[in-house]
């Protein structure tokens, strides 16, 4: 039995004369968590709906849970747990009306009692009688989490499950995501923010439909050949304009009211700095951040709607 949940190579679609994804080839070892970054309109969520089989491919192969991609696409399916970015349960029925209804829909034996079991572990049984409309973007989100794992999927897509959602839901969920894992399910997830991106196993970065990174976020970090500076003290921030401007400067990007500096060229990157090594400024040496790396990758891709 291969290790792998998710074996795929050369995956191309296009839509009118976009070419949506690009010749992608992605593995995924089971029970991981597996973060998918990049651009908005880049090819994330098209690359998730291809691998469980909710969109054909104009091309390639490969199996997805053992399972022919392309020729087994409704037995992908029915192993698959899929929650959108937006809310798409009904908002007039309660949370345990909506899990009843899914359960239907699976053809669900002990329907119930699985019902019953999805509401106590995701804290919703005080809630099961709560209209669905009426929940705030935290609760929504674990009735749609609730929902998309009632049929005990082996493969769970997560399309930027926690936009506009508080810091403590967002932890929350994080922590069922990661107990889901260690149960041996694996995850994908598309979202923006780097915080997430760090909790994840590892991480593929898509810029207008190609593969540009893939790894944990560490090896991301140092396939990049980012040297990143960080200045401190009154007005570092300000130092952007002046600096991304500078020769041997890739990028210089505020962070709060410090700043980072970042280049490939050391001797370069010190020599446009050096100029600004002076009080009130203070200089150190950082590790790149995932968000430095992400901005970099993202001035070396060609928007696909140009």
């Amino acid at each position: 039995m291969s290790d792998l949940a998710v074996d795929v190579s050369g995956l191309n679609k296009r839509f009118g004369p976009r070419h949506v994804v690009r010749d992608v080839s992605i593995q995924v070892e089971k029970g991981r968590i597996t973060g998918f970054l990049g651009p908005n309109g880049s090819g994330k969520t098209t690359t998730l709906r291809m691998l469980c089989g909710l969109l054909t491919p104009d091309s390639g192969e490969g199996r997805v849970l053992g399972l022919d991609f392309r020729r087994e696409a409704e037995a992908v399916k029915r192993q698959t747990g899929y929650m959108t970015q937006k809310f798409s349960l009904y908002e007039d029925l309660s949370i345990e009306e909506n899990l009843d209804f899914v359960a239907r829909v699976h053809e669900l034996d002990r329907r119930r009692e699985r019902v019953r079991d999805s509401l106590e572990r995701l804290g919703l049984t005080a809630r099961r009688k709560q209209l669905a409309g009426s929940l705030s973007g935290g609760w929504k989100q674990r009735l749609a989490l609730a929902a998309s794992v009632l049929h005990a999927p082996r493969l769970l897509l997560l399309d930027e499950p926690t936009a506009g959602v508080d810091p403590k839901a967002r932890r929350e969920f994080w922590d069922e995501i990661h107990a889901l894992s260690a149960e041996g399910l694996t995850v994908m997830v598309s979202t923006h923010y780097m915080d997430e991106a760090e909790r994840c196993h590892d991480i593929a970065y898509i810029a207008y439909g190609t593969l540009m990174a893939r790894g944990t976020a560490d090896a991301v970090i140092a396939a990049s050949g980012l040297v990143t500076f960080r200045a401190e003290g009154a007005g570092a921030d300000r130092l952007s304009r002046d600096l991304a401007a500078a020769s041997g400067v890739l990028m210089a990007a505020p962070f709060g009211a410090a700043l980072h500096v970042s280049g490939t060229d050391r001797a370069a990157l010190e020599a446009a700095i050096a100029p600004y090594r002076r009080p009130p400024f203070v200089w150190s040496e950082v590790k790149p951040t995932l968000e430095d790396v992400f901005i970099r990758l993202m001035s070396q891709s060609s928007d696909n709607f140009q």
